[in-house]
């Protein structure tokens, strides 16, 4: 009986002090440190416009407006929700089984034998090319950049590929009717490169490119 005791009472002081030490003191701690050596990306690496939260550049935005119909209000699908396309003024994420919620993040989950996969893909590649070819004239399914036809792991991804952003340069040069040499130099300021020069592939932050280009559409 002595021995249960003794037993209880040490698992009780055992499970109090990690309760203290890992569940509050390390969050604490290096919530803090984090705070000093790294306030931005510790409070989501926010991006702000004249003191507005526009958004994060880790997390991939939705760049659509809704269809509009012959009576100048907006078309409603099935479910009665407005219907929407890509606003052609703006670089275009690539596809996201979320709709680009950052309240769920998750891939779509096919195999590559899926037909679902197989379809969802055939339809991507419909509308990239229906999108971008009257800009790019003589633009084929070989040339079209992986990355602009599937979907990415988390589903807000924030990057696309060089390939595809020099893609849809000369549609935003055209709609926007700046010098193509102008969008593509933006393309190129807005591209990260490789993790340390060596992990990964450069990519495009469309959230950031898509701000830089309405800066320059406005001057």
């Amino acid at each position: 009986m002595a021995s249960l005791k003794k037993d209880l009472i040490t698992a009780t002081i055992a499970i109090v002090f990690v309760t203290l030490a890992f569940g509050i003191a390390y969050p604490l701690i290096t919530t803090g440190v984090a705070q000093v050596l790294f306030p931005n990306a510790a409070n989501g690496s926010k991006i702000e416009i004249n003191g507005r939260v526009v958004g994060s550049k880790l997390i991939g935005q939705d760049f659509s407006r809704p269809v509009i119909g012959p009576n100048g209000k907006p078309k409603l699908d099935e479910e009665g929700e407005p219907m929407l396309e890509p606003n052609p003024a703006f670089f275009q994420g690539r596809p996201s089984v979320t709709g680009y919620s950052a309240n769920v993040t998750f891939f779509n989950n096919l195999g590559p034998n899926s037909k679902e996969l197989s379809e969802f893909m055939k339809e991507t590649l419909h509308a990239y090319l229906k999108l971008e070819r009257p800009y790019n004239p003589g633009l084929t399914a070989a040339d079209v950049p992986v990355d602009a036809v599937s979907t990415s792991a988390s589903g807000v991804d924030p990057h696309i590929s060089e390939a595809n952003a020099e893609i849809q340069a000369h549609r935003v040069a055209a709609v926007r009717h700046l010098p193509l040499t102008r969008v593509m130099e933006l393309v190129s300021d807005n591209t990260e490169g490789r993790f340390l020069d060596l992990f990964g592939e450069p990519g495009v932050n469309v959230l950031k490119l898509n701000l830089a280009v309405e800066e320059e559409a406005k001057s």
